[in-house]
């Protein structure tokens, strides 16, 4: 009989509740944390040995949405859930990345942490549900952890900060702050803003720190009531013996390594090293693994590293710790495509397509969990293994290409303008042609210069850029002193601290993330990382300028054109017809695509002006009226005695009598037309009884006054 123990606390709107003892009892750590009407199991298992050969540290995390979470049975033919959507992978990354540095270093042994939706109320988010029920579950488990740590939303309306928002409330909220701390540091941050200054985005961090530790208590809580001890079990710690030996034999030469002129350069000075290493070490230490001797050389790589960043402040480009890579930029480059540009910053470089289309091709979400269900902007990021000088797989996207892609388009989302403004879908594709580090802020300034050239009306240019950190910590393990620096390199990045992407536009901030490999860093040095982000950041935009400095005034002639016309509500019916008929027979005849919308605008788009002109003369002749003194050209319906009935609009006629035919005296109607004749005719009036009076005879004599053609010729 199990025994479940449970802690809760009031955490915004509804009180967080965790608890364990009662699920998965045979996984190494297992909690439930409910949050209204929405409810995660999160598990955590490791492994007692480490698998022969393993060289990293193999954590996986897996976030998956059960349909049955919201009373719905999967659609297809299985009637299973399928791969892992977009939503999914990003919770999995969120859930990932502030765990990773809180493991003991050389713990190499394969941790799986897994979150699953069991029920969901369409309005609280379960991801910030996974992250901390994913720091419970380790506390809960004898697996080695530095946690707890907290994660909270916090979002601002009405110039109020509020805790774990719904979605009902994101909807009206400027700031979307997903935010994971410590007792005392940052050590994760994500999201988007409505260009909020700098300022304000401080004050949103202070907040979120201090309302994470209510989390963070209810977790400590629940450790101690269930008081498991953790596991012991060694750490692969590298070799001194082989580090001593590598250190000998390249510290006086491995500084000139790192610091050659180009990434490629590098990589080949440090190689050779590396193999003069290996060669050594196999001789001297013939049981020594490749890990092994990777690692001993990787210790005096990165001990070189930080001595030049921290004692000399040299990069190893030869670049000022807070000075951006050169600058290059061009759109216009492809001739078919509606918008692009190529963006570098130094060996970063991005090609960036934009595509429009109509409306009702964006991008449609399952929305078990709530919020939005449609995305009208989409940008998509591609890294392919050659930016890197490498092969590799080709096909299917990987997480890190899903998280980079979602980082800028939710950084441009801000400056998107509404569909009432442009209805058009957006589609970004950022195509990472060089990377050295930062090609999802390349993404961000090339996706807008490729905007631009599309024409689409954004109101301002949003940038980004990446801000690191060099670190040294004391005797009892604090920071002791440190390094920003702006715009890092992809070494810099593997060898330093952290990556800190920050994007906005002049005004403020847009999007933004956090990764650490520290247990968290002050928030003190965060506010610091911020300014020095907005001064980069205001530098490159005043680059951009110089590129595009407004959306182009005409799209391409390849863009579909779009025109708005609004028709009576009580007639979508009629232009739809029955089974689709009508409207998919205007397509057909013009090539147009027509949406409607039930407050009955009608959007055509089509990339030929006649087309257009067409398809709206069709839909509006469909749901006006005949008007008086206005031509037509309409097709006989019927013969009679007296006149024949012309359909001049779709479903409406009227009668030219015998008399009104020509000008000179018809005796029988069926000696001058036929049924399917098409003829002009002009209304000259209407009956007692409403019904609309025709005149081929004035529609002749008008439309020859004017030099056009006389009578149409009978089909």
């Amino acid at each position: 009989m199990s025994n479940p123990i449970t802690v809760s606390a009031p955490f915004g709107a509804h009180p967080i509740i965790i608890e364990t003892g009662k699920l998965a009892k045979l996984a190494d750590g297992a909690v439930t944390v409910r949050y209204a009407d929405t409810l995660v199991v999160v598990t955590a298992v490791s492994a007692t040995k480490i698998k022969d050969g393993q060289d990293f540290f193999p954590l996986t995390v897996e976030y998956r949405e059960r349909a049955a979470a919201v009373g719905k049975i999967p659609g297809g033919y299985f009637k299973r859930e399928g791969r892992p959507s977009e939503k999914e992978i990003l919770t999995c990354r969120m859930t990932d990345r502030p765990l990773r540095p809180l493991f003991p270093k050389g713990y190499l042994y394969d941790t799986q942490i897994i979150t699953t939706l069991l029920s969901a109320d369409g309005e609280n988010d379960p991801d910030m549900m996974s992250i901390n029920g994913a720091s419970a579950a380790l506390m809960v488990s004898d697996i080695p952890f530095g946690g707890p740590i907290g994660a909270v939303r916090v979002g601002r309306i009405d110039g109020k900060f509020v805790t774990n928002p719904g979605h009902s409330q994101m909807e009206m909220s400027d700031l979307d702050l997903v935010y994971v701390a410590t007792e005392t540091d940052i050590l994760m941050i994500e999201g988007s803003a409505q260009e909020m200054p700098e300022d304000d985005f401080k004050a949103a961090l202070a907040y979120a720190q201090k309302e994470a530790q209510i989390v963070i208590g209810l977790q400590k809580d629940l450790a101690a009531k269930v008081n498991k001890a953790k596991r012991k079990l060694p750490l692969y710690n590298v070799k001194p013996e082989l580090a001593a030996l590598a250190y000998e034999m390249v510290s006086s030469r491995i500084e000139d390594a790192i610091y050659r002129p180009s990434k490629v350069e590098r990589y080949s000075a440090v190689g050779a090293l590396k193999s003069e290493v290996e060669t050594a070490i196999k001789a001297k230490y013939p049981d020594a693994t490749g890990f092994d001797i990777s690692s001993a050389f990787t210790e005096v790589e990165k001990k070189a590293f930080r001595i030049a960043i921290l004692d000399q402040k040299k990069r190893s480009d030869g670049r000022a710790v807070n000075e951006i890579r050169p600058l290059s930029g061009e759109v216009g480059l492809l001739p078919r495509s509606h918008g692009s540009s190529l963006f570098a910053r130094g060996e970063t470089q991005a090609l960036c397509l934009a595509t429009l289309a109509p409306s009702d091709e964006a991008q449609h979400l399952d929305g078990y969990t709530g919020g939005e269900i449609s995305k009208r902007f989409i940008l998509h990021y591609n890294f392919p293994p050659f930016s890197v000088g490498e092969t590799g797989r080709v096909g299917g996207l990987n997480r890190r290409e899903i998280g980079h892609g979602a980082l800028a388009e939710r950084s441009i989302q801000a400056v998107i303008p509404s569909e009432n403004d442009f209805p058009y879908a957006i589609r970004v594709s950022a195509e990472i042609m060089e990377s050295n580090g930062s090609t999802s802020m390349a993404s961000v300034c090339g996706g807008i210069l490729a905007l631009m050239d599309a024409g689409v009306p954004i109101h301002t240019p949003v940038a980004g850029i990446s801000v690191g950190l060099v670190t040294e910590n004391d005797a009892n393990d604090k920071m002791q002193r440190y390094l920003l620096l702006d715009d890092i390199l992809g070494s810099e990045d593997h060898y330093g601290d952290m990556d800190f992407k920050l994007c906005g536009t002049k005004t403020g901030v847009t999007g933004f993330q956090l990764d650490l490999k520290l247990a968290g860093i002050p928030l003190s040095l965060m506010n610091e990382a911020i300014d020095r982000a907005k001064t980069s950041r205001t530098a490159i935009l005043s680059f951009m300028e110089t590129v595009i400095n407004a959306p182009r005034g005409e799209l391409s002639e390849f863009a579909p054109r779009i025109e708005t016309i609004q028709i009576n509500p009580e007639k979508i019916g009629l232009v739809i017809g029955p089974g689709g008929k009508n409207i998919k027979s205007i397509v057909a005849e013009t090539g147009a695509e027509i949406n409607i919308e039930d407050d009955g605008r009608v959007k055509i788009y089509s990339s030929n002006g006649d087309a257009m002109e067409r398809a709206k003369e069709i839909i509006l002749g469909m749901v006006g009226d005949i008007e008086v003194g206005k031509i037509y050209r309409g097709r006989v319906v019927t013969l009679k005695d007296f006149g024949a009935f012309v359909e001049v609009l779709p479903g409406k006629d009227g009668l030219v009598h015998i008399s009104e035919w020509t000008d000179t005296r018809v005796n029988r109607m069926d000696d001058v037309a036929k049924v399917g004749d098409e003829v002009w005719v002009k209304c000259i009036g209407q009956d007692d009884k409403g019904r609309s009076k025709l005149s081929r005879k004035a529609a002749m004599k008008e439309r020859t006054a004017s030099g056009l053609e006389g009578p149409a010729k009978k089909s």
